[in-house]
């Protein structure tokens, strides 16, 4: 596992919100929802919109085109939907954010 920082300390201690970062070549959605982090992929599965212009609702990320929900915690859509976003774990830091991401096999032969 490949860990990046995609937020300092002083970022960590905002309000929640929705955004969007770059971390190991990928746009990433970073989301701090009633104190906890998650990072999700940041394109819907379902119409392409981009989840970093969503909001969160119940634990939920909210697409802002045609407000499919997805868990924070599972990547599951919601019942009907039958679809899924990628989930990345997270490490809160004393510097701050780190994303976690597993490196591919080709990554590893070049490294």
């Amino acid at each position: 596992m490949i860990w990046v920082k995609v937020l300092s300390k002083q970022e960590t201690e905002r309000e929640d919100f929705v955004e969007m970062a770059k971390a190991d070549g990928k746009k990433i959605c970073v989301i701090k929802h009633k104190g906890n982090f998650s990072a999700i992929q940041n394109t819907c599965p379902h119409a392409g919109g981009i989840l970093s212009g969503g909001w969160c609702k119940e634990g939920n990320i909210v697409c802002p085109i045609h407000r499919y929900e997805y868990s924070l915690t599972t990547g599951r859509g919601a019942e009907g939907q039958g679809d899924y976003i990628d989930i990345y774990p997270t490490e809160l830091r004393e510097d701050g954010l780190y994303v976690g991401f597993k490196q591919s096999w080709i990554k590893k032969l070049f490294s």
